[in-house]
């Protein structure tokens, strides 16, 4: 899988109608994940998205999700830039230029899913995620 870079949006509770509109306006495949399919089953957040992939037959990818529980949604400034894909190499050499001289909020670290992700802003105050799609095996 070759790296991709896409944008990231999150949302306030209504991520899962936000991307059945965007699949409408631009077709192509949405798979959503639940807060409920990664644990969270029977809490208020069961039902948010943790994750959502619209992949168009223009080559558009946009991803979102439903704010974490806990967290602060804050229009305008609810989006970041997404570097995803399976080479590591190239990904954590990414991931250190935009990390230095800048802030980490999420280490790049094997998370629940299986993956390796982090998120960080750079020193411009652009907000990135990193994510490493690791072998299942």
């Amino acid at each position: 899988m070759a790296s991709r870079l896409n944008p990231y949006v999150s949302f306030d509770g209504d991520a899962r109608q936000a991307m059945e509109f965007y699949k409408e306006v631009l077709g192509g495949t949405l798979n959503l994940n639940t807060y409920g399919e990664a644990g969270h089953q029977g809490t208020p957040d069961a039902d948010k998205i943790m994750h959502a992939m619209l992949e168009t037959p223009s080559g558009f990818t946009l991803m979102g999700a439903d704010n974490p529980p806990g967290t602060e949604h804050t229009p305008g400034n609810n989006f970041s830039v997404s570097l995803s894909g399976d080479d590591d190499a190239e990904l954590r050499g990414y991931w250190e230029k935009l990390s230095a001289d800048g802030s980490v909020s999420v280490p790049l670290e094997k998370q629940m899913w299986g993956d390796v992700f982090g998120m960080c802003t750079d020193r411009f105050g652009i907000p990135w995620m990193v994510n490493i799609v690791q072998q299942q095996g």
